[in-house]
């Protein structure tokens, strides 16, 4: 039994999956906010009470914000700040009596898709999780690469490339510089831009809704959003040419993206022509705790 832990800013899930990768049992919890200690009892707790209601044991693999510095072992640049510079890649193996296998969440969300999800087969897949954050993976044969620095695939805090009239230097963002492709096409990043164009304060999806239900301010956000998608992916093109890339998170959610963004990006893509697929992920929500049971 593999069991995957999905550590999220605002919950916790966890999942168990059987050898054939089918769906045991799924639980999900408050994550708590600030506290480094009670996040770590937290999963612990999550991982005991999945096993205790299954009555086995399993590996685990965590899915985090973030990553584990190789140079450090400490926890370095998750967006649930508490977390870093701290040792969890020591204490939660500790808690629990045995080995744990950590990755960012974005590359467990790319396992996933490129194991047994929307991208099954391919040679090289980039994954996209656009939430709360924005994150990238990258998985080559049906494997996370990490990275020499523990980084790889880490778009969002590059800078937005070609950019616009308005769009430099950019928003502020958490990691200390500003314009980061993050603060832009985050769901937050979207709604604070349809805010200022003179919309409504509302979600990602609700933008999308009014999009389609004909409002200006909210077809005219969208289309922003989709250019400003468009020419970060492309950047991502160019430089590891994948076979596919995997939207996940609340604002993949959006369905004129995966025709709007595909029809913008060849302008920017260095190629005659671009092959590379813009998918939907499969497991929608539950890609990433599922990419976090297949580190084992």
């Amino acid at each position: 039994m593999r069991i995957g832990i999905d550590l999220g800013g605002t919950k916790i899930e966890g999942i168990a999956l059987d050898e054939d990768g089918s769906i045991i049992l799924r639980e999900r919890i408050a994550a708590p906010h600030g506290n480094y200690d009670a996040t770590l009892a937290a999963i612990a707790g999550l991982v005991e009470t999945i096993e205790q209601r299954l009555q086995r044991t399993g590996t685990v693999g965590v899915g985090m914000p973030g990553t584990i510095s190789p140079a450090t072992g400490l926890v370095k640049n998750a967006n649930s700040t508490w977390l870093n510079g701290r040792s969890l890649a020591d204490d939660l193996p500790q808690r629990l009596g045995r080995p744990v296998r950590f990755a960012n969440d974005a590359n467990c969300f790319t396992l996933s898709e490129a194991v047994d999800g929307a991208a099954t087969g391919l040679n090289l897949v980039f994954g996209v999780i656009l939430g709360t954050g924005v994150g990238g993976g990258i998985a080559v044969r049906g494997q996370v690469l990490n990275g020499s620095n523990g980084i790889a695939g880490e778009w969002g805090h590059n800078p937005l490339p070609w950019p616009e009239r308005g769009e430099w230097p950019g928003a502020s963002c958490y990691c200390g510089r500003s314009g980061c492709i993050e603060t832009f096409l985050s769901g937050a990043g979207l709604t604070r831009d349809h805010v200022s164009a003179g919309g409504e304060e509302i979600t990602a999806v609700e933008i999308a809704a009014c999009a389609d239900r004909g409002d200006p301010h909210a077809k005219a956000s969208l289309d922003r959003y989709a250019d400003r998608l468009a020419r970060a992916l492309a950047s991502v093109v160019n430089v590891l040419d994948p076979d596919a890339i995997v939207l996940g998170g609340g604002v993949s959610n959006v369905e004129t993206l995966y025709s709007a963004v595909p029809a913008r990006w060849s302008r920017f893509v260095f190629s005659d022509r671009v092959d590379t697929r813009l998918l939907r992920a499969s497991h929608g929500d539950s890609s990433g705790v599922r990419g976090a049971a297949w580190l084992w």
